[in-house]
């Protein structure tokens, strides 16, 4: 496989065949998972899959269902029926689990059993019945299952690969997991570029997870070099999709990735820094698209981020400006007297400087008799 390299000095602002790095203004809105800690409310239809196995679709997928020895990639929540109890979360643990349908532990037969009837991009909710889960003895160690408990699982498939031999990615090579990985990353470019941003991700998330972190620890020099020239565009691409989808968290946290490999990766400071100032984190913005500039001093889509962040603070000073005015209101004016009122004041003065003469001539007086 060619070898990939990201050059540093390329502009933040221009498209490259390896990373989708054109920031667009256009508004597109996504469709975030829930709060996960419950399962979520779903009103579709019922489907039954098996006597213990049954379907309700939270948002439909494209293209068609994984066959048996199909390599799946999923996220999925795991609570337990009775309890609501969750015990799983890959959404949390941002990881992608691997399936090869077929092959599957004895646990995820229920699991197995939904994911097959699902399309890339499909997310559902399954209701397992124990038999199909973690049995009769549950599971007392990682993780903590009461016996016999039916299961309730959302889960996400991302996507699938078909090989006939049902190789995992445990048993690929270095450079077939990278070229799988390089792939989906080519996938993902084609469809960002057609705005279907959602299954860019998915295209992304998949190529990603060929290259997971106990992969990424194995490998030295040439070898490292080429997975991070295709995981890392894969990071940012997801952060762009991120951000044209109002889900500025998330993007931050795909660029942070990065940084932790690369911390003067100017594209991930570029995008972490657009994503903080959608969410009003102005500071911290400015701080990363300074630090992107020292590294692309020539670009101008960093400039124009910059020149933003000052007129928005210029913005905000000017309405707190008037937002004081108006509550403590100008100062005090003192009110035009008239000129009977002016009289009469001086005539005060005039009777007490009268007094005040009379008073020190008297005393005069007395000290001269003495």
């Amino acid at each position: 496989m060619e070898e990939i390299q990201e050059q540093p000095s390329q502009s933040i602002g221009k498209d490259d065949e390896d990373e989708i790095v054109k920031e667009q203004s256009a508004d597109a809105h996504g469709d975030p998972l829930q709060d996960g800690n419950l399962p979520p409310k779903v009103d579709s239809a019922v489907e039954i899959l098996q006597e213990k196995v049954t379907k309700q679709v939270v948002k439909e997928g494209h293209g068609q269902k994984p066959t048996k020895y199909a390599t799946c990639f999923l996220h999925y929540r795991a609570w337990t029926e009775s309890t609501q109890h969750k015990f799983e979360d890959t959404w949390h643990e941002q990881r992608p689990f691997e399936m090869v349908l077929g092959k599957e532990k004895k646990e995820m037969a229920g699991l197995a059993v939904g994911v097959s009837s699902m399309k890339a991009g499909e997310r559902a909710l399954l209701h397992v019945g124990w038999e199909l889960g973690y049995g009769k003895e549950g599971s007392f160690s990682f993780p903590n299952v009461p016996p016999m408990a039916d299961i309730i699982y959302e889960v996400e498939l991302i996507g699938f690969d078909e090989v006939k031999e049902g190789k995992s990615r445990g048993d690929m090579t270095a450079e077939e997991r990278i070229g799988s990985a390089d792939r989906r990353k080519m996938d993902g470019n084609s469809l960002f570029k057609d705005e279907k941003l959602e299954e860019a991700m998915q295209q992304y998330e998949m190529a990603i997870a060929y290259l997971g972190d106990d992969f990424m620890f194995q490998l030295f020099g040439k070898y490292r070099d080429m997975a991070l020239a295709v995981k890392n565009p894969c990071h940012l691409n997801m952060a762009a999709c991120l951000i044209k989808l109002k889900r500025h968290e998330e993007a931050i946290a795909q660029c942070t990735i990065v940084l932790a490999e690369d911390e003067n990766n100017a594209k991930a400071l570029f995008r972490r820094g657009k994503a903080r100032a959608e969410l009003g984190q102005t500071d911290a913005a400015r701080e990363d698209f300074l630090k992107a500039q020292k590294h692309a001093p020539e670009d101008k889509a960093i400039t124009r981020e910059l020149r933003l962040l000052d007129e928005h603070d210029k913005a905000v000073y000017k309405k707190q400006k008037e937002l004081y005015k108006g509550i403590f209101g100008p100062p005090p004016q003192p009110k035009p007297a008239n000129v009977l009122t002016r009289i009469w004041e001086w005539l005060i003065l005039i009777y007490q400087w009268l007094l005040s003469l009379i008073y020190r001539l008297s005393k005069r007086e007395r000290h001269k008799a003495d």
